[in-house]
């Protein structure tokens, strides 16, 4: 598929995503959305990890302010259910590891897309900022969920009504990013990264969402049952062989991802 807002490769089992809008600092268009949201679905099919980043000095803006519509008389909440909506459950629910590679800033509904992923990892130069409320907003795009979850109710609701800028390392330090890195060591770090879920043992990180996303939701009764029912799936794998064979022979294990 040829992407117009999206550049997309795919190497050694790891599918880059990046945001293709570098003149606007890839803020989010009706287009995007739906790029991305095919792109996301499509990937999760052929690779073994995703990562979704921005090309130039920034990951993504949010939504496009000037996107050729009057924003005062956009439907936000259809362009909400319709547009970001399937753009999010395309990550969140992605059957393979998702990354985003936090490259510059996040701001507004770009934040939150970028904390939709399984992991963020941040440039040190980068940042988020909840900025709705400075155009009268509130977080959306998934803001109001994965905050709290992510960095308690009391740091969450500063983020949303100060909208100040946080840091990578703020980031780090609360919990609501996986890393920050040096910026000179950004790209080969994440690349890296991408790389070792690539050879890892596919079932296992599907079942680690499966179970993580539960979590929530689930009574610890539920959540045992729960891992009971997946880790036999994981203990039925070839790769839980790999595993073991390459523990007795004290070398590295050859995951093939099933």
């Amino acid at each position: 598929m040829i992407y117009d807002t999206l550049r997309v490769t795919l190497d050694n089992d790891v599918a880059v995503i990046a945001l293709n809008r570098p003149n606007v600092m890839n803020a989010l268009n009706t287009q995007m959305r739906a790029e991305l949201t095919a792109a996301v679905t499509d990937m999760g099919r052929q690779a073994r990890v995703v990562v979704i980043t921005g090309t130039g000095n920034a990951f993504c803006s949010g939504q496009d302010l000037g996107d050729g519509s009057n924003i005062a008389k956009l439907d936000m909440e259809r362009t909400l259910r319709d547009e970001y909506e399937p753009m999010l459950h395309a990550i969140n629910d992605c059957p393979v590891p998702t990354i985003t590679a936090l490259n510059g800033v996040a701001a507004g509904a770009g934040a939150n897309l970028a904390l939709a992923a399984d992991v963020v990892i941040a440039t040190k130069s980068a940042y988020f900022t909840q900025a709705f409320t400075k155009i009268g907003l509130m977080p959306d795009a998934g803001g109001t969920y994965f905050l709290p979850r992510l960095m308690g109710q009391a740091k969450a609701m500063g983020a949303a009504l100060f909208a100040e800028k946080i840091s990578a390392d703020q980031a780090d330090a609360w919990g609501m990013i996986f890393e920050s890195v040096a910026d000179d060591a950004f790209d080969s770090h994440w690349r890296a990264r991408a790389a070792h879920l690539a050879a890892g043992p596919g079932v296992a990180y599907r079942n680690i969402k499966q179970a993580m996303g539960k979590t929530w939701h689930n009574t610890l009764e539920e959540q045992l049952s729960l891992e009971a029912k997946l880790q036999k799936e994981c203990g039925n794998t070839r790769d839980f062989q790999e595993g073991i064979l390459a523990f007795i022979e004290k070398r590295a294990p050859k995951f093939e991802g099933r």
